[in-house]
């Protein structure tokens, strides 16, 4: 990975160019030579570098853990950290600044070539990983359906903001809460309250999706119909470490599905009273379907076999 840009942090001017000329040597670019954690934080600044190399004993001024936490927090600059010797007290202050590797004074090409080598792959990879995380959150934020996740033990770890607008629950308040204090769902002919989906495919381990007639019934007592589906999140291994449950509104296909019941009712008690009845041929399969008056016009109960010689179109 030549070509990268490396910021060298050492307060000793004749090291610092030596380390340069290795640098050099190895195709990378150095961005900067800062001989103080003041100076270092200038010069990222100015040029945020791909990595940097840095003394943990600097001189006056700040040390260099407490420069390379600040260039993590601010350009999270990957770390390597050069040091003759450190006690374990600075070991351990130097961990919390999570460092991509350490090289011990005096060090030869090869092990600075590879420090540099892996430090870079490994910030790479991190990198893609952010990016693959942040478009599927972002994807997960703007689809048209309601999506919650938990984790192995049933507990909210993730909600998007449609299913925080029909739960109820903001997304600030959700995550760490139970499943069922935040989905809960009842049937809409009987009112009984209805199994938590999540404990379901946990423990079952498959795809399952919703009874018909579901109610949500969101944080404030609103009731709204919903399908949906829950399945598991497995690991690499197979093994399952969450659930997520997808479910959308349905409302309106409710509404106008009552509305076309409705609508038929009224239909076949028209041509009751008007004796009349209606029937339509099914493309497909050829057969005549008939409207529960045509059934009682022609001497037949509805949905008794009848002759289709007895219809002509």
């Amino acid at each position: 990975m030549g070509n990268a840009n490396i910021m060298i942090v050492e307060d000793n001017r004749i090291v610092a160019e030596d380390l340069k000329n290795k640098l050099v040597r190895m195709n990378y670019t150095v961005s900067a030579i800062a001989t103080s954690g003041k100076k270092a934080l200038a010069a990222a600044a100015s040029l945020p570098p791909d990595l940097v190399l840095m003394d943990i004993q600097l001189g006056a001024g700040m040390n260099g853990i407490d420069t390379a936490a600040q260039l993590r927090r601010d350009y999270q600059t990957p770390i390597i950290y050069l040091t003759a010797y450190a006690d374990e007290d600075t070991i351990d202050r130097a961990k919390a600044t999570e460092p991509y590797g350490y090289i011990v004074k005096p060090y030869d090409d090869k092990d600075l070539k590879s420090a540099i080598e892996i430090a870079l792959y490994k910030q790479a990879s991190e990198r893609k990983l952010i990016e693959s995380h942040q478009w599927l959150h972002t994807t997960l934020k703007s689809i048209g359906d309601g999506v919650i996740a938990t984790d192995v033990d049933g507990k909210v770890v993730f909600i998007n903001p449609l299913a925080a607008r029909l739960t109820g629950w903001p997304e600030e308040d959700v995550v760490g809460r139970p499943m069922p204090e935040v989905f809960r769902i009842i049937n809409e002919d009987d009112r009984r309250e209805q199994e938590d989906p999540v404990a379901r495919v946990l423990r079952e381990g498959d795809v399952l999706g919703m009874a018909k007639d579901t109610l949500l019934v969101s944080r404030d007592g609103t009731e709204i119909p919903i399908a949906d589906s829950g399945a598991p999140i497995r690991d690499d291994k197979g093994q399952i470490i969450g659930v997520v449950l997808v479910f959308r509104d349905q409302t309106r296909e409710r509404q106008a599905q009552k509305a076309l019941l409705q609508s038929e009712a009224r239909l076949n008690e028209a041509q009751r009273v008007a004796k009349i009845g209606d029937f339509k041929l099914d493309i497909e399969t050829g057969a005549f379907v008939l409207s529960d008056n045509m059934y009682r016009l022609l001497g037949y109960d509805p949905g008794e076999p009848i002759d289709d010689g007895r219809i002509n179109p």
